[in-house]
């Protein structure tokens, strides 16, 4: 008796090192998942800093690039401004020479009128050297024979005469052509001459924007020479930031794999400790686990009766019970699946866990486990509507026709003992845990285990 006391206050302290165990594995469970989480997105981060280092190395060529540009562009300006400067020089003493031209030509006018005043006056004179010989042919006549000399003359100062007014006219007439060309041409002189004003205000303008361009030019080289100084700083930056980031993702990853290391002997240290937990229930002796014991084999008891006795009436077949159809139900999150055996469950099977959960205020929950996991049914406190878009709240409280596997679970389901006492963790989503102690008594059908009956409690 003796003995028995002291293996059932092992098998105790072994329940609560596994209990120690479980939660500090689930602690770890939910730092390691933290840290996978962090080094994934430390991972995106990493190559997010990847582009961003392209983009800067881009960026740094770009700079680069941009100032040999400005160079090459500012000696463009300076060679080009110096042409410009040549050529409008030249455009300019050609306006000027334009501009001269005009008083040469109105200077070759006055001289074009005198010549005409000139030609006018031979004409005047041909005219009255004509109207002289006329009067001199007159006399010659009246003399007779003594003037007959004299007539010759008189004849040829007329013919004479004549020949100067023609010639006079004909003076008068291209000395008149020659005035309109002129005039015309001073015309168009004198409004290449307004143009070439207004070509020299132009020019002066044209001086100033050539002036202004080769000051932005140069402000652009200096800017370029600021934003290359900048860039290759940033480059700098970039890179001991992504030697930052990669020794903290080593670092990270190595912590990971510790963390889940020491999770991985925890859980091995949990797993022994449940190991004794539960040979001590089997040794027979009283514990405070003795209790949940009892009720959990009563329940499986009561459960496999009902069961059973379905069968034999054929309001269950054993098709149904064995389903393993898991068939999702649209719009559930977390996914819930809905069997051949489900239906008889929720009617037949839950207020059997309703009430036998509530011949103990330590007892959590009891319900069904197929051997996959799946809980077709669960109590009606767990087997609430799922509510949309709360998902944690429907892992807590909708459990039903949800799959559950953890190692404790999944050792009774495979193990060949009447009973499992073990302490798990129970999953309640989004990395949120609870440590329970749950008996798990085996199911079996036709001669084929279906699953387990579990009575979940506090301790």
């Amino acid at each position: 008796m003796e003995n028995q006391d002291l293996l059932a206050d092992l098998g105790e302290r072994s329940g609560d090192i596994a209990l120690q165990c479980s939660e500090t594995a689930g602690f770890l469970g939910v730092l390691n998942g933290r840290i996978q989480g962090n080094l994934a997105r430390l991972t995106e981060l990493q190559a997010n800093m990847g582009r961003l280092g392209d983009s800067q190395q881009e960026s740094v060529l770009a700079a680069q690039e941009l100032k040999l540009t400005a160079a090459r562009a500012g000696r463009m300006i300076a060679d080009g401004h110096e042409v410009v400067s040549l050529s409008l020089g030249q455009v300019a003493e050609l306006v000027a020479q334009v501009t001269g031209l005009e008083e040469h030509l109105r200077r070759f006018l006055n001289v074009i009128e005198a010549v005409g005043g000139i030609s006018d006056h031979l004409g005047a004179i041909a005219q009255q050297t004509r109207m002289l010989g006329i009067n001199a042919a007159i006399e010659a006549a009246r003399g007779g024979e003594a003037t007959q000399g004299f007539a010759v003359v008189a004849e040829e100062i007329r013919r004479l005469a004549a020949q100067a007014g023609e010639s006079a006219a004909s003076a008068g007439e291209r000395l008149g052509q020659l005035d309109r060309d002129a005039r015309q041409l001073i015309d168009g002189v004198t409004a290449n001459i307004a143009r070439g004003r207004g070509v020299g205000g132009h020019i002066d303008t044209l001086h100033a924007t050539m002036a202004d361009i080769a000051a932005l030019v140069t402000q652009f080289g200096d800017r370029s020479a600021t934003i290359v100084a900048c860039t290759d700083a940033a480059d700098g930056d970039v890179m001991a930031l992504r030697q930052g980031l990669d020794l903290f993702s080593r670092t990270s990853g190595e912590s990971a794999g510790q963390v889940d290391a020491v999770r991985q002997q925890l859980e091995g240290l949990e797993g022994m400790a449940n190991d004794m937990l539960n040979r001590a229930a089997h040794a027979g002796g009283r514990t405070r686990n003795s209790r949940y014991i009892a009720l959990a084999e009563e329940g499986a008891e009561e459960v496999a009766r009902l069961i059973g006795n379905a069968l034999a009436r054929g309001e269950l077949t054993v098709e149904a019970l064995f389903d393993k159809d898991y068939r999702g139900i649209a719009g559930t999150e977390p996914a819930q699946y809905e069997n051949g055996f489900t239906a008889f469950a929720d009617r037949a099977i839950r207020p059997v866990l309703d009430r036998r959960t509530d011949e103990d205020a330590a007892i959590v929950g009891c319900c069904l486990i197929d051997m996959n996991g799946y809980l077709p049914t669960h109590i009606s406190a767990r087997s609430q509507p799922q509510r949309a878009r709360e998902s944690a709240w429907n892992v807590e409280h909708a459990r039903n026709r949800q799959i559950f596997m953890d190692s404790q679970t999944r050792r009774a389901l495979d193990g060949e003992d009447d009973f499992f006492l073990f302490t798990y963790r129970q999953d309640l989503g989004e990395g949120r845990y609870r440590a329970l102690r749950s008996v798990f008594v085996p199911l079996v059908f036709h001669g084929r285990r279906w699953g387990l009956y579990e009575v979940g409690y506090l301790i």
